[in-house]
């Protein structure tokens, strides 16, 4: 291995972002050496993964189907292993960047244990700041470990803020598609399905995640991050819908300026940003031509028909534990629809009402550990699948 080459683990390698990184290592073959992939139940995908880049590491989350990647892996150099613990031990690899890619609060332990040991996490979990923000950030200001933002508004925000002075930051907007109902009725949105609401009008994700961009939840977790990412109030943050999915944030200073960040619709730009800061990667991607659009319109943000947004904006301002309760509210509700057991707007509902309980029962106060999120995650499912199954 040559002194320019990066280690590179990457955490749900078989997942949307997982593959778009490792789509950027194809174009960088000889930048990057590959260290450890996990995957929680794709085990063939994840086997075929650590044969092409010859992973010194394979990491299953599934315990039960250790034997059939050992078999699949059988008579290569590769290190097998299932589990949670697994997962862990994968990403406490001491590497130049860990891709923090699982997705929902799965993701939490191994993204942590990362940011002990990794020169840089470029992050696509969510929950690590959304569900532990305080806990997480002063990990990262205690130790020597990078942080990236992966999500196309915060990489947006990281490089349009720069070296700006922290006083001169006025106001972070992030920017939505407004998903696949941007224009629909409340009582289309009632009767939407499944398909309807994985049908992205610009972005190709998992399931989960743009199911959070049809109920525009996406956004609100996003604030939140950005909340912790960036140095700024909460009041400071606000979004818009920008249908073209072109502008990814607008940064607006104290002097009057608003600088914006654009890019075509594709993940591999931020990815590529994260895994080559402070210098660009080349990306294999769309370039930008604003000729050939026909215009970028913005629109304001409808938190009577998108009621998640102002759920997880109330959640912002609250602080303490109730980013987390939304979280895993969120979670429990977003399964329960896509197995079609509750409605496309009964999603919110089920994560105000799992808020409004938790704070009744006092639930909502500080989270100072990645124990305490734990604690009150796995309390909030709890609340919320009692509900889905009938409960008070």
């Amino acid at each position: 291995m040559t002194p320019s080459v990066k280690t590179l683990s990457v955490l749900g390698a078989t997942g949307s972002i997982g593959r778009n990184t490792l789509d950027i290592v194809d174009h960088h073959r000889d930048a990057f050496e590959i260290v450890a992939l996990t995957a929680q139940s794709n085990v063939a995908e994840l086997a075929r993964q650590a044969l092409k880049y010859r992973a010194r590491m394979a990491v299953i989350g599934d315990e039960a189907l250790y034997s059939e990647l050992k078999s699949l892996l059988s008579g290569t150099n590769t290190v097998v292993a299932a589990g949670e613990d697994a997962l862990v031990a994968a990403a406490s690899e001491t590497v130049d960047c860990v891709m923090a890619a699982i997705v929902g609060s799965a993701g939490l332990k191994p993204t942590f244990a990362a940011a002990k040991h990794a020169k840089r996490v470029a992050l696509a979990n969510k929950e690590c700041l959304v569900c532990a923000g305080e806990a997480f950030m002063t990990l990262i200001a205690s130790g020597t470990c990078e942080l990236l933002p992966v999500d196309s508004e915060h990489s947006g925000v990281f490089q349009t803020i720069a070296a700006a002075d922290e006083s001169s930051i006025e106001q972070i907007t992030l920017t939505a598609s407004g998903g696949p109902f941007r224009s629909w009725s409340n009582e289309q949105m009632a009767a939407a399905t499944v398909d309807q609401a994985l049908n992205h009008p610009n972005w190709s994700m998992g399931a989960k995640v743009t199911i959070d961009s049809a109920t525009m939840m996406n956004k609100g977790l996003e604030l939140i991050e950005a909340f912790h990412l960036f140095p700024v109030r909460h009041e400071q943050l606000s979004c818009v819908v920008h249908p073209q999915s072109i502008v990814h944030c607008l940064v607006s200073f104290t002097d009057g300026t608003t600088l914006a960040q654009m890019a075509c619709p594709d993940m591999r730009t931020p990815i590529a940003y994260a895994l080559g800061w402070p210098n660009r990667l080349k990306a294999p991607t769309k370039r930008l031509d604003l000729t050939d659009l026909s215009g970028l319109t913005f629109e304001l943000a409808d938190e009577n028909r998108f009621p998640a947004l102002a759920v997880a904006r109330a959640a912002l301002e609250k602080g303490g534990a109730a980013p987390c309760i939304l979280n895993a509210a969120n979670e429990v509700a977003v399964a329960a629809f896509l197995d079609r057991k509750i409605g496309f707007t009964d999603i919110a509902d089920l994560v105000g009402w799992t808020l409004d309980r938790c704070e009744a029962l006092g639930l909502t106060g500080r989270v100072c550990s990645l124990k305490d999120v734990l604690d009150v995650d796995r309390e909030a499912r709890m609340l919320s699948g009692s509900r889905l199954d009938g409960g008070p």
